[in-house]
C-alpha cells in the first residue's frame, strides 16, 4: 500500500516492511575497513565488528536487525510525515482552499448578481387587473429572473394625491402610471429615461407626434405610453338610415344633420337630440370636447390671450347649439353618454373606453365610430391616454429601466393588446406607430387610431380625476360655457378664460 493510500485513510495498519540496510534507518552504516588492492569490496563477507554491532549472519546468509531496531516499525521518514501534526496542517490547509474556492465561485458572484426576488419593483397602474398585466410581466421575469415586478391596481380616485403625497416621502411605487398632461405637476417626481431604455431618435420614430410633444422636455424623455386615445365621433346609425342622411364629415353639415335629426315637442322639449354640444354639466367629455373646437380654430391652448378672436368664436361655436330656437341640445337632458346609450341622442363624441360603457348599458344599440368633422385644412382631434414613468425616488431605477426598456418594445404593447381582448371586445388601442396598420381592419378601433397622427393634448382634459391642473382649468372652461348661456358676451368670456388659464399654469412653471 503506498504512502497516497495510508494518507487517504490513516486507520489502515502499516505492513512491516523488510530492511533494507544495516542499522536504523536514521543511520549511515559502518565504513567498511577492509580493502583489496586499495580499492573497498562490496562483495567481501562481513568483519566481526559487523557480525557484532548486528546486520549480518554468516550461517543464513541475510541480514537481521539488531536488537535495538523494534521488528515491524515502518522507516522513519513516513512516520515523520503521517504525524498528527502534519495531518492536522494539511486538513487546514486544504479547508482553506475549499473557503477560497467557495469565495471566488459562489459569494462575490453572488454580491454582484443577487439572487432570484431579492430586488422587487413596485408597479402602479390604473385600468388593467393583476391577471391581465401579469402576462407581459411574467414573460419579463422569466427573461430577468432576479428582478421582481408588484404589480397593483389603483383607484383614479384620488389617486394624483396618492402619488403627490408617496413618492417624496419614499413610500411611493418605483413605477407609475400618468396622464399624458401631467408633467408639470411630476416634475420633480419624474425620473428622464436613459438612453439605453430609449433614445430620442427611436421615440421619434415609434410614438406618434403628440406623444413627443407631450413627453419630451429639453430633450429628455419622461414616459412610455403603451396606448393612444383620441375624441372620436359615436353615431347612432339607426336614426341616419331613418333620417335618409349621410355622416358628417365637416361642421357646417354637422349643423344641418345635427338639426334634421333632432325631434322635439310642440313646447321645444327635446326628444331625441341631433348633437351633444352646447351646455357643460350634463355633456360628457365636455372639456374636450371644446378643446376640438379651440385646436381647429387655431387657438393656442396655453396661451389663449394671445388668440383671443380664435377663442371666443370657438366658444360661440359651440354654445349656439344649446341656444335659440334652433338648439339641437340643452342642459334638462341626460347626460350625453347616457342618452346615446337609451337610442335619443344621434352623434356622440367620446373616446375608446366609451364604447364598453355605451354596449354595457344597451347591447342591442346599432351605432358606429368615425373621426371627428373638421374644418377645411384642419384634421386636428384630442389625444387623452396615460404613461407609464419612473419614480425619481425609485431605489432600483436600473431594474425600472430595464422593464421600461421592455414596455417600450413593440412585442410588449402586442402581447398586452392581446391580453386585454381577452376579457372586452378590444385592447387599448396601439400607441406606437408601427403598429397601427395591424388595427385597420378593426371598424370599431380604427378610428380611434387613425387620428393619433394629427392629435394634440389639451389641459382642458375630463376624467383625470386629477383634482389639480386638469380640474381647475376645467372650472375656467365651465365657468367661460355657462356664462355665454347666461349672456355674457363670447369675447369677455374668452377673456376671463385667458386669465384663468394663465394664472393655472403659472402654479406648475409654466
Amino acid at each position: 500500500m503506498d504512502d497516497k493510500t495510508i494518507f487517504q485513510n490513516p486507520n489502515v495498519s502499516t505492513p512491516n516492511p523488510q530492511p533494507e540496510a544495516s542499522g536504523p534507518l536514521d543511520e549511515a552504516p559502518p565504513p567498511i575497513q577492509k580493502s583489496i588492492s586499495s580499492q573497498e569490496n562490496p562483495f567481501a563477507p562481513p568483519t566481526p565488528e559487523q557480525v557484532v554491532q548486528g546486520g549480518y549472519s554468516e550461517s543464513e546468509n541475510v541480514y537481521k536487525p539488531t536488537s535495538s531496531e523494534p521488528l515491524g516499525s515502518p522507516p522513519q521518514s513516513r512516520l515523520s510525515f503521517l504525524s498528527l501534526g502534519n495531518i492536522i496542517k494539511v486538513f487546514v490547509g486544504l479547508l482553506a482552499l475549499f473557503l477560497i474556492f467557495l469565495l471566488v465561485f459562489k459569494v462575490i458572484p453572488g454580491f454582484f448578481n443577487k439572487s432570484k426576488g431579492e430586488v422587487t419593483i413596485s408597479y402602479w397602474g390604473l385600468w388593467e387587473d393583476a391577471p391581465t398585466m401579469q402576462t407581459i410581466i411574467s414573460d419579463f421575469e422569466r427573461e430577468n429572473p432576479d428582478i421582481k415586478i408588484k404589480y397593483s391596481k389603483q383607484d383614479i380616485k384620488q389617486y394624483r394625491e396618492k402619488l403627490a403625497t408617496r413618492i417624496p416621502n419614499g413610500t411611493g411605487p418605483d413605477i407609475f402610471r400618468f396622464h399624458n398632461t401631467w408633467i408639470p405637476m411630476f416634475k420633480n417626481e419624474l425620473l428622464p429615461m436613459s438612453s439605453d431604455v430609449i433614445t430620442n431618435k427611436e421615440f421619434a420614430n415609434n410614438f406618434y407626434p403628440v406623444a413627443q410633444k407631450d413627453l419630451v422636455k429639453n430633450g429628455a424623455i419622461y414616459g412610455i405610453p403603451l396606448a393612444i386615445d383620441t375624441l372620436s365621433m359615436y353615431v347612432n346609425a339607426d336614426l341616419f338610415q331613418a333620417a335618409g342622411i349621410a355622416v358628417p364629415t365637416n361642421w357646417q353639415d354637422f349643423i344641418t344633420a345635427s338639426r334634421q335629426l333632432t325631434v322635439k315637442e310642440e313646447n321645444g322639449r327635446i326628444l331625441t337630440a341631433g348633437a351633444a354640444l352646447g351646455t357643460y354639466d350634463n355633456i360628457t367629455h365636455a372639456p374636450d370636447i371644446v378643446s376640438l373646437l379651440l385646436v381647429q380654430n387655431g387657438a393656442s391652448l396655453e396661451d389663449l390671450g394671445s388668440t383671443l378672436k380664435q377663442t371666443s368664436d370657438a366658444l360661440s361655436f359651440y354654445t349656439s347649439f344649446a341656444t335659440g330656437n334652433a338648439n339641437v341640445w340643452d342642459a334638462t337632458l341626460d347626460p350625453s353618454i347616457l342618452a346615446f346609450a337609451k337610442g335619443s341622442l344621434a352623434m356622440y363624441f367620446g373616446y375608446s373606453w366609451d364604447y364598453f360603457t355605451i354596449r354595457a348599458a344597451n347591447p342591442s344599440l346599432n351605432f358606429s365610430v368615425v373621426p371627428v368633422p373638421h374644418l377645411p385644412g384642419q384634421n386636428q382631434t384630442i389625444a387623452s391616454y396615460w404613461v407609464e414613468g419612473v419614480s425619481s425616488k425609485s431605489k432600483h431605477q436600473k431594474e425600472a429601466f430595464l422593464f421600461m426598456k421592455y414596455l417600450a418594445q413593440k412585442e410588449t404593447e402586442q402581447k398586452l393588446y392581446t391580453a386585454q381582448a381577452k376579457t372586452r371586445l378590444f385592447g387599448e388601442p396601439y400607441a406606437r406607430v408601427d403598429l397601427a396598420k395591424s388595427l385597420q381592419s378593426s371598424a370599431i378601433v380604427s378610428p380611434f387610431v387613425l387620428q393619433a397622427k394629427d392629435a394634440v393634448s389639451s389641459f382642458f382634459a375630463s376624467d383625470t380625476f386629477d383634482s389639480a391642473l386638469n380640474s381647475q382649468m376645467n372650472t375656467y372652461l365651465g365657468n367661460a360655457v355657462r356664462s355665454i348661456l347666461n349672456d355674457t358676451s363670447p369675447q369677455t368670456a374668452a377673456e376671463t378664460l385667458a386669465n384663468g388659464v394663465a394664472s393655472v399654469l403659472a402654479q406648475y412653471g409654466k
